[in-house]
């Protein structure tokens, strides 16, 4: 009975880490010639909803769980978009004020005429009738989808990219960290994670390069690639 069991027990096949190979950890933010690179594309392709929800992810840096649950009266006022909304934060539970640019508000009216949308309405609803906004994991999907047609490196970019793209240009003309945290909505404590903007534009120049000067494509010690 014994060898029975003893033969029954299979060996476990190895796995593969899931990361193996794969930059992970936090995401870079978007330099202002990609910024113009996905907005002129979605503009010749007149995707009116995905520019919406870009210049609108830029102006607002909001996570994207806040990003996709705006509702038209969130940044409107009347039947017009207005200049400046705030939003409570799902994360914090805290406001945060944004300005809303004049491209973004004409993108934006854009797609409410083209939806017809109400102020009660969600302003990217989903498609798909169980779910009455757009999903995060959609939208990241979208994001993607911009990441790879400028030729970026899908594993380097994400929805995290937009919310921190605004930030950095501005930390870069300003150097006061005090203003990204305001304009991220973050709390006083999470100052540590407010200095990753003054960080985050020579961390991706150095792994760039390590990335370059690797045998096998990955930095050292990133998964795939173990610092020797």
């Amino acid at each position: 009975m014994e060898d029975t069991a003893i033969q029954s027990i299979r060996p476990i096949p190895p796995r593969e880490p899931w990361n193996k190979g794969k930059l992970v950890g936090q995401k870079a933010p978007f330099k202002l010639k990609e910024v113009w690179a996905i907005r002129v594309w979605l503009q010749l392709e007149h995707r009116t909803r995905e520019l919406a929800l870009f210049d609108l992810g830029l102006d607002s840096k909001l996570r994207s769980c806040d990003l996709v649950k705006l509702r038209v009266r969130d940044v409107c006022h009347g039947d017009r978009v207005a200049p400046r909304a705030t939003v409570m934060q799902q994360k914090t539970s805290r406001p945060v004020q944004f300005e809303i640019t004049e491209s973004t508000r004409s993108a934006v009216a854009d797609w409410m005429k083209l939806q017809n949308l109400h102020s009660e309405d969600y302003l990217f609803p989903s498609r798909i009738h169980k779910s009455p906004h757009l999903g995060t994991r959609q939208y990241a999907r979208i994001v993607q989808g911009w990441v790879k047609h400028v030729g970026l490196d899908p594993c380097a970019y994400g929805t995290h990219s937009i919310r921190r793209t605004k930030a950095t240009l501005i930390y870069k003309r300003t150097k006061n960290l005090r203003a990204v945290q305001l304009l991220l909505g973050m709390p006083s404590w999470k100052v540590p994670y407010a200095t990753w903007v003054s960080k985050s534009m020579m961390h991706w120049r150095c792994l760039k390069k390590q990335t370059s000067d690797a045998p096998n494509g990955h930095a050292r010690g990133w998964p795939g690639n173990p610092a020797k």
